[in-house]
């Protein structure tokens, strides 16, 4: 007569899946089962009849053991999605690797546009690629989306009305440019977009509110080296310059607001997550990679140099960049 352990194992030979373990969680059934009765069925432990096998049992009650290990809300990933994420977190890291040699390259060589076309394209893979191990492709797909498309609409009313930014205009520098804006423009609102708010997650990872506002001051926070550096560069011009390094104050106003936008797609699209994910980690690493790159940029490598926007711009972001590093410590 076959018990309940004998049983379990064959089952577990058949289908090569482990059997379980001694003492786990299982139906307390010892001792050899009851005779099969004429006509096929089985008696089972409640006194009714049963036409469920042996092994079909044993199935069963591993498959039950196994979703009561998994935490109430998560999601049974299979061993092929696990690699996938792997393999775009590798991506990731390869294009912010990228991206890091591309900048040294604009530090060298500072008036070849090319290389900062480069950058910001690397930058949009390597945010996206992360937000994919993070939120699933879909999800990162559809806020990356939405965050460009806030970013170009945003630019598309600048140049045109003035608001929100102020009375600018681009220059003939950058190419292509759809409805007069740069398209890498636009593709650096949205990978900025998806670091800024990996950040202010892992800063702030409950409610809504703050969240959004946190994510916003670290997206605008980048703008303190954005700017100075792309008028150095002549891809844009104020129509009346400001006081820092030429930019109006009342452009960083304008940021915020569009940046509050952005944060808020992002915020809907990804599921408002709390940052913890690897992916996750990417993107907070991606935003400080930046952070330091323009601070060193600006403090010894551009010509001149600007230690004054270096001390801006690196105490602003490096502020959320160590922040969100801390948080990541102490969990």
């Amino acid at each position: 007569m076959e018990t309940w352990d004998a049983t379990e194992k064959r089952a577990a030979e058949d289908d090569g899946t482990p059997a379980g373990r001694r003492g786990s969680r299982r139906p307390r059934l010892t001792g050899p089962w009851p005779a099969r009765p004429p006509g096929g069925t089985r008696p089972n432990s409640a006194g009714t009849v049963g036409t469920v096998g042996m092994a079909g049992v044993a199935r069963m009650v591993r498959m039950v053991r196994l979703v009561r290990m998994v935490p109430t809300g998560a999601v049974a990933r299979v061993p092929g999605m696990v690699r996938a994420a792997g393999l775009v977190r590798v991506a990731g890291v390869l294009a912010l690797a990228a991206m890091t040699a591309a900048q040294i390259a604009t530090g060298l060589r500072p008036h070849d546009l090319r290389l900062t076309t480069v950058v910001v394209v690397l930058l949009a893979v390597s945010a996206l690629a992360f937000a994919a191990a993070a939120y699933g492709p879909g999800r990162a797909a559809g806020a990356f989306a939405a965050a460009v498309a806030a970013g170009f609409a945003a630019e598309w009313a600048g140049t045109r009305t003035g608001l929100p930014f102020g009375d600018y205009r681009y220059t003939d520098a950058l190419w292509p440019r759809p409805g007069g804006v740069p398209l890498i423009v636009a593709l650096a609102w949205g990978g900025m977009g998806l670091a800024a708010h990996a950040v202010a997650r892992r800063v702030a990872p409950r409610g809504r509110l703050i969240p959004i506002l946190a994510g916003a001051l670290a997206l605008t926070a980048w703008d303190l080296f954005l700017d100075p550096q792309m008028l150095r560069l002549g891809l844009w011009v104020w129509a009346e310059p400001g006081p820092y390094r030429g930019v109006p104050l009342g452009n960083f106003a304008g940021w915020l607001l569009v940046s509050l936008l952005v944060m808020t797609l992002v915020d809907r699209l990804t599921g408002r997550t709390d940052g913890g994910r690897a992916g996750a980690t990417g993107l907070v690493a991606l935003y400080t990679v930046m952070a330091a790159m323009e601070t060193v940029g600006f403090a010894v490598v551009f010509r001149p140099p600007d230690p004054f926007v270096a001390a801006a711009g690196g105490l602003a972001m490096g502020t959320f960049a160590l922040l969100a590093w801390g948080r990541a410590w102490r969990r």
